[in-house]
């Protein structure tokens, strides 16, 4: 039967984070009917979000093949989603007291730079991390002396802008040398759930189920029911062709439901929100890399406008938490957190709980920045939990797993890997002839989020991160324009 003459292909996706709502933007998009069930009432409001993973520069522990898969993702994320960008750079630094040698991430970063060479020699629109000989810069200590006194620069548009607040504040006798610039760059989640709820709502193939919970499946040789129960438990039923399993760390949940089993990871993290009034100059991001699940765990520390800082410490005290790491079973595909965990995703945190969490934090930055000490508590935690599929608790670049023919995972763990993750999908359908192949169906391009316009993106983000809690300040671009 020719294509124009079958009814219209069908698409369910269970969960509207990041990886749904990606599936959901590029179907639909495509001209596929794409039915999107969210059980809270918005987009893209899971685990925190604040950078792309370009090259997986923060994980010294992940493999290569993992660093050079995140590097493409991201590549095709930006393509995707430009206007949820912060652009600007990531410095990687090795504490005096860690074993490692900056020698080690030299070698990564020369690999990743090569790699991202041939993307642009052979299609030079992947040039959007900068020019690939700048893809990385090496800063010796007397290039970071020589930076010391320089003006901070309000406007940074080199590498030496970017670096020298770095230059000037960090503690230069607790850390090794060299220092390594990265064009890293950010992502605002906040941006990005409102990118996701515009694109979808102005599109007639894109049909949007929020506060809808799905509570049973029922498989045929055709396809799948979808039962779901809304805020009001109003139950309705939708017949879909292809089911796409997008939930999240409760993937296990729907794997239950549609009586798939499914090894994998949950883990518990939050990142937390200072403020550093007495900021002083542009800051890029910065890693102090560091032995995870120890007291000298990774610091990471990530700028936005008007002195907002969003944290993660690699410690048990700070970002990981004892008892966070799961794993499912042979008689359960979702992982079991503590409840205390499930609660503060659900219902948010105690106050007590997040000043003491983000202080943590905040000291363990300020090992190595220690003006960054004046800090303040700026807001609730950023907390979720994360999928991890497999028997691999290190992994960090993860796609699809397909169960059958008309079932799929999204089982990103980075929100890179979704658009990826999403043509993995769409390759499977058109290789069963399910839909017509059509001009742009391989592009990491998303038609109905290259044409919004950056100003509303904003205003609507901003709305999101205020209605949600969160200052309005994490959901505006960085370097700010005033900036």
């Amino acid at each position: 039967m020719k294509y124009e003459e079958r009814p219209p292909f069908k698409v369910g996706i269970v969960g509207g984070g990041v990886a749904g709502a990606t599936a959901a933007l590029k179907m639909a998009g495509l001209g596929i009917t794409t039915h999107l069930f969210e059980a809270k009432d918005s987009l893209v409001s899971g685990p925190p979000i604040c950078h792309l993973h370009a090259g997986g520069n923060l994980y010294r522990e992940i493999s290569k093949s993992q660093c050079i898969a995140l590097l493409e993702q991201s590549i095709d994320t930006i393509h995707a989603f430009p206007g949820t960008v912060n652009y600007r750079p990531t410095v990687i630094a090795i504490p005096a007291s860690d074993p490692e040698k900056p020698e080690a991430i030299l070698v990564r970063l020369k690999a990743l730079r090569q790699h991202y060479h041939e993307m642009v020699m052979s299609n030079p629109q992947n040039e959007v991390l900068g020019n690939p000989g700048d893809y990385f810069k090496i800063y010796h200590k007397e290039d970071i002396l020589r930076l010391v006194n320089r003006p901070l620069p309000q406007q940074p548009a080199t590498a030496d802008d970017w670096m020298t607040p770095v230059a000037r504040f960090i503690n230069h006798e607790q850390i090794k040398f060299p220092l390594f610039l990265v064009q890293e760059f950010g992502l605002s989640i906040f941006r990005l759930a409102a990118t996701a709820s515009m694109g979808l709502e102005a599109s007639p193939n894109a049909h949007l189920h929020l506060n809808h919970r799905v509570v049973k499946l029922a498989e045929s040789s055709s396809g799948w029911t979808i039962e779901s129960h809304d805020k009001h438990g109003q139950r309705c039923q939708h017949q879909v062709d292809f089911l796409i399993n997008a939930c999240g760390f409760q993937t296990g949940t729907l794997d239950n439901i549609a009586n798939r089993t499914r090894r994998r990871w949950v883990e518990y993290k939050a990142a937390y929100i200072a403020h550093w009034p007495s900021q002083q100059g542009v800051w890029p991001e910065v890693i102090v890399h560091g032995e995870r699940g120890t007291p000298n765990g990774m610091a990471q520390f990530t700028p936005y406008p008007q002195g907002f800082i969003q944290l993660h410490g690699m410690t048990k005290d700070i970002t990981l938490f004892e008892g966070g790491l799961v794993a499912s079973d042979h008689h359960n595909a979702q992982p079991c957190l503590p409840d205390t965990f499930l609660d503060n995703i659900k219902h948010g945190w105690q106050w007590a709980d997040t000043c003491s969490r983000t202080e943590r934090a905040i000291t363990h930055f300020s090992q190595w920045v220690p003006e960054f000490s004046t800090a303040e508590v700026g807001g609730k935690p950023l907390c979720g939990a994360q999928q991890i599929p497999g028997d691999d608790p290190a992994l960090r670049a993860a796609d699809v797993s397909f169960d059958g023919l008309r079932y799929a995972r999204l089982e990103i763990v980075k929100a890179s890997s979704a658009l990826y993750a999403t043509q993995q999908i769409i390759e499977h359908c058109k290789k069963q002839e399910w839909i017509e192949p059509q001009e742009g169906w391989q592009k990491p391009l998303l038609p109905l989020t290259n044409m919004l316009d950056n100003t509303t993106i904003i205003e609507k983000a901003k709305s999101i991160a205020k209605y949600r809690g969160y200052p309005e300040a994490l959901a505006q671009p960085f370097p700010a324009p005033h900036d």
